[in-house]
């Protein structure tokens, strides 16, 4: 709840001390942790209200659609009526919806969320892919070889169709842009099918997001909740990871410097944290700790909800400052230990053994650990967490309906499909193909022709022969019949003379 230029967030258990996060540091990061059914969803969505309540843009994956309760108000009933007592917020307590922006990528529960092949940029498409150093320097001559021939790379057919035409030509254009051999392309393409056969069809193209929707105001002042439904998306995780280091990479690209703010210009919710990193390349890692690293000094914050804090790399672990402990369970030497380093990563309290405490906390409950204004960490609490002012489960579609009535319909809603790489190539390869095509036939005519012109050739030849044979007989018989005429008429000739 935002009180006072702070966030309420949680009542001590003993000391009944209320535990706010002050909104100047909410760009510090965060993270929410702790096993299944322990609260971690209440947590955030009691956070998002009271982020978009002070005014800041919130984005929020909902990983179940109980989330999206967030756009209905609550429902009164007795428990609620208690905590509400307890917490000491009678006066400033209502049930209420906030303003709610649904997104999909998939387009089934909220407007289609897409990127263009291009905004995402050989160097990530490769990360993501887990290319090798080869295999990335030849995506980026694919992405010249665009950027030169000025063709838009929009979808994945975009990324295909070049792809397609860098291996048939790959001769000609090593010329110009060094080798490119056959194998390399070969498994680009074959890393490119698990990515596709997840869904990312859908989420390349165009019109692409504009990052400045997401950090819209109501009219009354009130931070939009953009929410994102993943309950399919994170399904596919590899996927769910490009969407959520795209769009990190895309807000460190396009927002200016600001340094320390009042308050955040944007706020991101990432559940299912760990599905960022599970399996996840070196080099993926240290891009995503880069971006968490200076995404601050744009105004955003980011918050990381996951199980376990093991889940998250050290690295990306260190930035994480304001700090939500759920309960976790031990059963095993290794879980034990996850719960001994999510201990040793808070402050340490006197009143009592952290790491026994995370093992006993129940629902609703949790461990609060937040930098005060001057960016010291204060000592953990164990807190009681404030109960949403929204509906606690996905709410009826009357009021998906009317959140989704808005002027991104029109911009969004529709693909839009123009002229690009797949276009514009393909007539290439079809205009090839006929050239081809006709030069075959070029070629068999000239063959017909040439064996037509050596057929009548030689049938001219054997005619003269024959003709010569048939002259040489007639001139033959000619000599013949005429020495017989002659030896007559001599005879003849001699008989009157004697």
């Amino acid at each position: 709840m935002y009180l006072d230029n702070k966030i309420y967030i949680g009542l001590t258990d003993d000391t009944k001390e209320r535990v706010y996060m002050p909104l100047s540091i909410a760009n510090r990061h965060g993270l929410i942790t702790g096993a299944s059914g322990t609260g971690k969803t209440i947590t955030m969505k009691v956070l998002a209200e009271s982020f978009s309540d002070a005014g800041v843009p919130v984005f929020v994956c909902d990983i179940k659609g109980d989330v999206a309760g967030l756009c209905a108000p609550g429902v009164q009933n007795e428990g609620m009526e208690k905590r509400i007592d307890k917490f000491g917020i009678r006066d400033s307590f209502q049930y209420k919806a906030y303003p709610v922006t649904f997104w999909d990528v998939y387009g089934e529960h909220g407007h289609p969320i897409r990127a263009t092949v291009s905004d995402m940029g050989p160097e990530l498409i490769s990360r993501i892919l887990g290319l090798t150093p080869a295999q990335e320097g030849v995506l980026h001559i694919m992405f010249k070889l665009a950027d030169d021939k000025g063709v838009y790379l929009d979808d994945l057919k975009d990324l295909k169709m070049l792809i397609d035409y860098a291996l048939e030509h790959r001769q000609d254009l090593s010329i110009t842009y060094g080798n490119m051999a056959a194998a390399t392309i070969g498994a680009i393409q074959r890393a490119l099918l698990p990515l596709e056969s997840q869904g990312a069809d859908l989420f390349f193209g165009k019109p692409d997001l504009q990052i400045l929707d997401l950090m819209r105001t109501t009219y009354d002042g009130k931070g939009m909740i953009n929410l994102l439904h993943s309950v399919r998306l994170v399904q596919n995780p590899t996927l769910y990871a490009t969407f959520l280091l795209w769009l990190m990479a895309e807000l460190f690209e396009e927002l200016p410097e600001v340094g320390d703010l009042a308050k955040p210009k944007l706020v991101f919710f990432f559940d299912e944290a760990h599905l960022l990193f599970t399996d996840a390349p070196k080099v993926l890692v240290q891009k995503i700790e880069q971006l968490v690293k200076l995404i601050r000094s744009k105004g955003v914050g980011i918050y990381f909800v996951s199980q376990s804090p093991s889940d998250i790399p050290d690295a990306v672990l260190a930035q994480l400052s304001n700090r939500v402990q759920h309960a976790l369970r031990a059963y095993t030497p290794a879980e034990q230990k996850n719960i001994r380093a999510a201990a040793q990563s808070l402050r340490e309290n006197p009143a009592f053994d952290t790491q026994e405490m995370i093992m006993q906390l129940g629902v609703g409950h949790a461990l609060m650990s937040f930098l005060d204004e001057e960016g010291v960490p204060q000592i953990v609490q164990n807190c009681s967490v404030l109960c949403p002012q929204s509906l606690m489960e996905e709410p009826d579609i009357s009021f998906f309906n009317n959140a989704m009535n808005s002027d991104f319909m029109s911009k969004y809603d529709m693909l839009n499909d123009r002229e690009s790489a797949y276009e514009v190539l393909g007539r290439q390869k079809q205009a090839e193909i006929e050239a081809k095509a006709r030069e075959e036939e070029e070629k068999i005519r000239e063959a017909e022709e040439k064996k037509k012109a050596k057929e009548e050739e030689k049938a001219q030849a054997k005619k003269e022969k024959d003709s010569k044979r048939v002259k040489n007989k007639i001139e033959s018989q000619l000599i013949s019949t005429g020495g017989y005429l002659f030896r007559r008429g001599l005879l003849s000739t001699l008989k009157k003379l004697f």
